[in-house]
């Protein structure tokens, strides 16, 4: 079943994840939208995804690499990619994903899904989070960048923020979501994706 959550119940769950207990108030990080593909390509495919949703996962791994293969590394494509924060968990493993250089940012992503059931899994914070750092480290971070980025409250909130903007502007309600060229979808096999893209394509 994919999570579906009224937008009240989600706004509300969103404005309750802020970071994790720490060093409070930290330098202001520049929030940047995460995209793969070429900027100029001819169509936009948008998704809302969470890391601790197994739907987001199971796209992730069967679907995405055919839509990556076949439109977004033939300059097709290109993919717009922001998080959903239905819980604090999905901000938690956000805040460690951006607090690699951008070019790393796609890498974590990838490690998220792979590693989904080790993490989201556990019970409370500290075992999640410890679980989360070993991603972090993978991916070339080390303790001290992940402890400054999921403490700054300031990159927290402006997370929050982004998603609420973007979440109600757009409908969002359930993960995975997609919008091709500003047409909302909801999440399909391969075959159909193809379909659609190539329409969206051709018109």
């Amino acid at each position: 079943m994919t999570l579906a959550l009224t937008r009240r119940t989600a706004l509300a769950v969103s404005l309750a994840a802020f970071a994790l207990p720490g060093a409070g108030r930290a330098q202001t990080r520049e929030i940047f939208e995460m995209s793969l593909g070429a900027p100029d390509a001819p169509v936009t495919l948008v998704e809302y995804a969470m890391f601790t949703c197994p739907h987001c996962k199971a796209f992730h791994e069967e679907v995405f690499p055919q839509i990556k293969k076949n439109f977004i590394d033939t300059g097709k494509v290109r993919l717009v990619y922001r998080e959903v924060y239905f819980n604090r968990p999905s901000l938690w493993a956000a805040m460690i994903a951006r607090c690699a250089p951008a070019d790393r940012y796609f890498g974590i992503v990838d490690l998220l899904f792979e590693r989904q059931a080790e993490w989201s899994g556990a019970f409370d914070s500290e075992p999640m989070m410890k679980e989360l750092y070993s991603i972090g480290r993978q991916a070339g971070l080390s303790d001290e960048e992940m402890e400054a980025c999921v403490t700054d409250r300031d990159f927290a909130e402006a997370l929050v923020a982004e998603f609420q903007k973007n979440a109600t502007a757009d409908g969002i309600d359930a993960t995975p979501t997609f919008l091709i060229d500003g047409e909302k979808v909801s999440n399909m096999n391969y075959a159909d994706f193809e379909a659609r893209l190539n329409e969206a394509l051709d018109g």
